[in-house]
């Protein structure tokens, strides 16, 4: 079957995103075993977890325009995940240079959801599934916040 150019369009934006959020995941779980107190430890597993929720929402609509998502995240992510390893070990403070990382991740995850919601003509259930996930990533930005200045 062949895809239509409005529905590759779409697979393309949230393959990006797919791609991004596997980044994401990956992320949360390399500094969740880095993170030196359990409480932090503990949140950044459910925002793994979350983020793995994400990640099968974004490939069920991916396969409902007949394509195969992707199924790894980005190099540039992997590069990411290398740099955070130098930093915390270098460190004085880890769980605040999570933190920093995360606000960084975080910032970018939401540039990356609006260029991709402002610039692909989305369906309405796809585009309402981008919203909510990038509602909650801004929640998750503003408490990753607040934890920084309370470890800072």
């Amino acid at each position: 079957m062949k895809i239509s150019e409005n529905n590759k369009q779409q697979v393309e934006a949230l393959q990006e995103l797919l791609q991004k959020t596997y980044d994401a995941e990956a992320g949360y779980k390399q500094v969740m075993t880095k993170a030196e107190k359990e409480p932090l430890k503990n949140w950044l597993q459910e925002k793994a977890v979350r983020r793995s929720q994400f990640a099968n929402e974004l490939d069920a609509h991916i396969r409902e325009f007949n394509a195969e998502p992707v199924a790894k995240g980005t190099t540039l992510g992997s590069a990411h995940r290398t740099w955070i390893d130098v930093k915390s070990a270098l460190s004085f403070n880890t769980d605040e240079a999570i933190l920093e990382e995360c606000v960084r991740g975080e910032e970018a995850t939401i540039s990356e959801y609006n260029e991709q919601i402002s610039n692909t003509n989305f369906a309405p259930e796809v585009r309402s599934l981008l919203e909510n996930q990038k509602q909650m990533i801004t929640s998750d930005l503003r408490t990753v916040k607040s934890l920084e200045e309370v470890v800072s």
